[in-house]
């Protein structure tokens, strides 16, 4: 679903992300570990399209994003660290827009609601506008509206960035449930604990190079943090 090659960006002569080569299938959970710089973000935002790349290509459902930037966007969903909402109208009004936006403007009530229901955010949350709710309430929000879109493909960078453990805990078990449904999922974070308890696989990236890539079903959680700060030394 989502496929990386040879995904290069250099800024100024300075490359950010150095011959990337990177598949994520459908039900996949991969996620992105390294320090700030490492490219992981640089990674999302090549496949969202937001910047271009020097070399290579990045494609969504065998397309590519360059060349179909509006035909890739219909299989996706971003949830950035902050989730972006109007402050002033309520979640079900955000779901609804949004949703609308999507090509979806036939949703009824009960089934917009049902989308706040299948993650976890309460039915009068919904009712109240979206400025007085938590990060972990916006990002239940943003899960939503993936679903609405029947997004096949979700780009996260840093979601549990701030979450308290209840809430992070609760993202990731949204993250299986999306991949139960067959939703690829490419998560950049900081997270190893995260990273292990929802990742199929993880991928450590330094100075723009994917480094190693793991199966996190092979590995415990001691196993992970001593394979990435090995890797972390220079």
């Amino acid at each position: 679903m989502l496929e990386a090659t040879n995904l290069t960006k250099r800024y100024n002569g300075v490359t950010a992300l150095d011959a990337l080569n990177l598949s994520v299938a459908a039900g996949e959970v991969f996620c992105l570990l390294g320090a700030n710089g490492a490219g992981k973000t640089t990674t999302i935002n090549l496949f969202l399209n937001f910047v271009a790349p020097t070399t290579g290509s990045a494609r969504i459902n065998g397309l590519d994003v360059v060349e179909q930037p509006l035909e890739t966007k219909k299989y996706l969903a971003y949830i950035p660290e902050m989730v972006m909402l109007y402050r002033n109208l309520t979640g079900l009004e955000n779901l609804e827009y949004f949703s609308a936006l999507a090509g979806r403007p036939d949703y009824t009530r009960e089934q917009l609601l049902g989308f706040f229901n299948d993650v976890g955010l309460a039915a009068d949350a919904a009712h109240r506008r979206v400025g007085i709710y938590s990060k972990g309430m916006r990002q239940k929000v943003g899960i939503a509206i993936a679903l609405a879109k029947n997004a096949k493909a979700l780009l996260l960078d840093e979601p549990t960035s701030g979450l308290d453990p209840k809430a992070a805990n609760e993202f990731s078990a949204l993250l299986t449930t999306l991949s139960a449904a067959g939703v690829a999922v490419l998560m950049a974070t900081h997270d190893l604990f995260r990273a292990k308890e929802s990742g199929t696989r993880v991928g450590i990236m330094k100075h723009g190079k994917l480094v190693a890539t793991l199966n996190t079903s092979d590995l415990g959680h001691a196993d992970l943090e001593r394979i990435y700060l090995e890797h972390m030394h220079d």
